[in-house]
């Protein structure tokens, strides 16, 4: 008896399915034959550019191939961004991505991607903390004894960014909105500066890097309050946070990790995943990432991705309730 039509597609719908399987999965077990590269959206130098080496360096020692960092700055990393969301999905053009890139949909309207539509987010390799520190003349030894002087003073203190819709502006912001206090945004053009003012008492307090302030802290020129994220840092244990602070839920930490163009087959996105999160579990790689400041992070990539839009909603929200103007 002659079989219809549709089972003889059926058949040929199964074997062409199988075949795509093998295809991807011989794709997996042979990437990487050539070179990867790890485009970073800030200069050389700094915390950003040199995660991308260091995992850079573990990623090629483990697969066996050169890994190359590609810098390109502008934008608010915009720029870096564009060039991979546009570049071929096979898994040899990687992006640096920084928690920063969060808060751009929500700055401006019309980027040239979409962050969770064109990236497929690989693995979450770092996290850090920011620390809400002052000028050792101001006369607060804790965040109730700054929140009560902002309030007897309003408008007359100043916290310092490193632009405005930056990171800082958002932890400041948060804090004036969860402690009710105005506390007035200065920016300067670069994290360092922002710093430098700080000691130089030209403005009385900031949320910088641990990395940033950490010698500072540790040499008496800046007094540290509490950090920034929910949780504290293994990294200042000693330190309190603000949500155990009398700022429950306050949470604003950095993170950093690896997205691909999307579209890269998920079985090489499996491998990258599982190469990177042994890398980075390494005692030598985390006293590595504890010289920066952060603390080695891992995740799936559907947590990563969940990470990515939980920021984005975050970020809009505070950007909204804080009065930053998107372009």
């Amino acid at each position: 008896m002659r079989k219809p039509a549709w089972h003889i597609f059926g058949l040929f719908a199964g074997f062409l399915g199988c075949a795509t399987l093998l295809v991807f999965d011989s794709l997996a077990q042979s990437y990487p034959v050539k070179s990867i590269r790890i485009v970073v959206g800030y200069t050389p130098g700094g915390s950003t550019d040199t995660l991308a080496r260091m995992v850079g360096q573990k990623l090629s020692e483990n697969l066996g191939q050169p890994v190359i960092v590609e810098n390109r700055p502008g934008a608010s990393s915009s720029i870096a961004n564009e060039r991979v969301s546009k570049s071929p999905a096979d898994g040899y053009t990687l992006l640096l991505l920084a928690y920063s890139a969060a808060t751009l949909p929500a700055l401006n309207s019309k980027l040239p991607y979409d962050l969770e539509r064109d990236f497929a987010p690989i693995v979450l390799v770092a996290l850090g903390t920011s620390v809400l520190v002052v000028n050792p003349s101001v006369p607060a030894r804790n965040v109730a004894e700054l929140i009560e002087l902002a309030r007897s003073q309003p408008g007359k203190l100043n916290f310092g960014s490193d632009g405005v819709g930056s990171s800082a502006t958002l932890a400041g912001g948060l804090f004036n909105l969860m402690a009710k206090v105005n506390i007035i945004e200065v920016p300067y053009k670069g994290a360092a500066e922002v710093v430098v003012a700080t000691v130089a008492g030209q403005i009385e307090m900031s949320f910088p890097s641990l990395a940033a302030s950490r010698s500072l802290l540790e040499s008496g020129k800046l007094r540290p309050l509490a950090v920034t994220s929910g949780e504290r840092s293994a990294l200042l244990p000693s330190i309190p946070t603000l949500n155990e602070s009398g700022l429950p839920g306050y949470d604003r930490t950095s993170w950093y990790g690896l997205v691909a163009p999307a579209g890269v087959p998920k079985e090489i996105v499996a491998r990258l995943n599982a190469v990177i999160s042994k890398a980075v579990s390494t005692p030598e790689m985390k006293e590595s990432f504890n010289k920066q400041g952060l603390e080695p992070q891992t995740r799936s990539p559907e947590a990563f991705a969940a990470l990515i839009h939980s920021e984005i909603v975050q970020s809009a929200k505070l950007i909204q309730a804080t009065g930053v103007k998107a372009k």
